[in-house]
């Protein structure tokens, strides 16, 4: 279950629906999603306080030209250790003023698609140099699940997104899914990897931490374009 709380001109939380409209009504022109992490802003335009918000929970949509943004808040209520239709979830999306400035650090497609070819390669070799060939168990059963997705042929955006977009978002999760592997697993199916100890796997983050950059990166490019390519077609 979704709802909206804070939204202006409604006094009580509203559906998702009823609040599309209400920003369309206040002016927006389309839905920009921000993915931030500390020290890497993405995405975010200020002011100070819904970047706070926006970095503590990793994630956030922008309402471009309403100045306004959305930032979700997630509850779960159940039985401890539950799953399935015993735990209910809600998510809240508190509406917050935003500035109306470009957004920090998106690049255009067409950079995304060079940076993401050269982070593929990256990480690849990073996924060898660590030792996670993907003989471990975890490792085998991460690439099993992102080939599972790959070969069901999902469709990750929605009709009439520009074809380049489609192609930098598969090759950003693609490139996110190694990412996950060298993480997580290696080829000893241990947890950290053939890492061994608190300063390789403090070597193994800092290695990793610029592919994975470049991917939330490429992944925001994608998201954003249509609402990119309409507002370059009215200005």
């Amino acid at each position: 279950m979704h709802r909206v709380e804070d939204l202006p001109g409604e006094a009580a939380p509203v559906g998702l629906t009823l609040a599309l409209g209400r920003l369309r009504a206040l002016g927006a022109v389309g839905l920009r999603v921000a993915l931030p992490v500390p020290g890497h802003p993405l995405g975010l335009c200020g002011p100070p306080e819904f970047n706070a918000r926006a970095l503590e929970a990793e994630e956030a949509v922008i309402a471009s030209g309403a100045g306004l943004g959305l930032i979700p808040e997630t509850y779960e209520a159940g039985p401890e250790g539950g799953a399935g239709p015993d735990v209910h979830v809600e998510v809240v999306w508190r509406c917050l003023p935003v500035r109306e400035a470009p957004p920090a650090d998106v690049p255009s497609l067409g950079e995304a698609e060079r940076e993401l070819a050269e982070a593929l390669q990256e990480a690849t070799a990073l996924l060898s140099r660590l030792d996670v060939a993907g003989s471990g168990p975890v490792a085998q059963a991460a690439l099993a699940a992102y080939r599972a997705r790959a070969e069901a042929g999902r469709q990750v955006l929605a009709p009439g997104y520009p074809p380049r977009a489609v192609r930098v978002l598969e090759l950003a999760q693609r490139v996110g899914a190694l990412i996950g592997i060298a993480q997580q697993a290696g080829g000893d199916g241990r947890e950290h990897g053939a890492a061994v100890s608190s300063s390789e796997i403090a070597a193994r983050a800092e290695a990793l931490r610029p592919v994975e950059r470049t991917a939330r990166r490429a992944q925001v490019a994608a998201y954003n374009s249509a609402v990119e390519e309409r507002e370059r077609n009215r200005g």
